[in-house]
């Protein structure tokens, strides 16, 4: 077997064709073909702010940094161009660059930012948030947390923080915390959690920074669906497995191929049940946008995108 071959095949016609042969795919052409796609490479890293939007733009949605044991694009890396550790030097310019282009976008709904995806900060392109939003238990009104709050689904500590927003407007971080009763140091955790919380139902979000605080810098939190008008809107004409499917085949086509379970640790807070989840995979293998496959050294079938053999081929 040639070493250099993208895939362990006998012949040169076998290779055009695609990434599969004798069953098995080569770890290291999953790999290349991921640093292209998160723009790990000195040539697709990401210089400027207009940049960072073109490769969320790309990828759909990321991670702002890289969380360990979870395999996605990160906004980090790009900046970089490699994998690299996130440094603790306040001076480092990729890490200031991820950061202060966070903060710049703030409010100016280029993307969706907030906690999210694994519970961290998640960045979602403008035309993928539809595609969440369609999968939480909102429906467009201001109200709707009432019923989750009823049905037990969502916390009493979410629902002060909440009301606050309804009832105030935005508010940075150390007014929210007083405004829901919140402000003794003794409720720190409950308030960090529950704001939490009513981001992953993609109910709050920062839309900007406030000079206020300890060190001067506490976000300012507003209500979803008054930063993001449209978006109930938008969200109501996709189905919840039409949703799914949309954000898992993009999914794969940036990771090009992973297993099941990490599919599943990704979309967690998304609540997707397991019969949900298998039968839109089975849906996506049935209609040929997605392939199961063997991938060395993995133990599990992988699941490859279609789309990106598709590329490797053009390539």
């Amino acid at each position: 077997m040639c070493g250099t071959a993208i895939l362990c095949v006998q012949t040169v016609s076998m290779r055009r064709m695609g990434v599969l042969g004798m069953g098995m795919i080569l770890k290291a052409w999953v790999e290349s073909q991921r640093e292209i796609r998160y723009h790990r490479t000195p040539e697709r890293r990401v210089h400027t702010l207009d940049e960072a939007r073109a490769f969320l733009s790309e990828v759909g949605f990321c991670h702002l940094w890289p969380i360990q044991d979870i395999e996605m694009p990160n906004l980090f890396h790009a900046i970089a161009g490699r994998v690299r550790p996130v440094p603790h030097a306040h001076d480092d310019a990729d890490l200031g660059a991820c950061w202060g282009w966070k903060d710049d976008s703030l409010g100016k709904r280029w993307w969706y930012y907030g906690k999210m995806l694994r519970r961290k900060a998640t960045l979602i392109s403008i035309n993928m948030l539809p595609f969440f939003y369609a999968c939480t238990e909102n429906y467009g009104d201001l109200d709707d947390y009432l019923q989750e709050y009823q049905a037990g689904t969502l916390s009493s500590e979410a629902k002060q923080i909440y009301e606050a927003l309804l009832r105030h407007g935005p508010l940075d971080t150390i007014r929210l915390r007083r405004e829901s009763s919140m402000s003794a140091e003794s409720s720190k955790s409950r308030f960090e959690r529950a704001l939490v919380e009513l981001q992953v139902g993609l109910k709050v979000l920062p839309i900007g920074v406030a000079e206020a605080g300890a060190w001067d810098y506490a976000f300012i939190y507003d209500i979803v669906q008054r930063h993001f008008p449209d978006l109930p809107g938008q969200a109501r004409q996709i189905k919840r497995s039409e949703a799914r499917r949309a954000l898992i085949l993009r999914y794969l086509d940036n990771t090009i191929s992973i297993d099941r379970d990490m599919v599943r640790r990704v979309f967690h807070v998304l609540n997707w049940t397991r019969t949900e989840l298998e039968r839109t995979i089975a849906g996506m293998l049935q209609e040929g946008t997605i392939r199961e496959v063997q991938v060395e050294g993995q133990s599990r079938p992988q699941l490859l995108s279609a789309q990106a053999l598709e590329y490797s081929l053009q390539a």
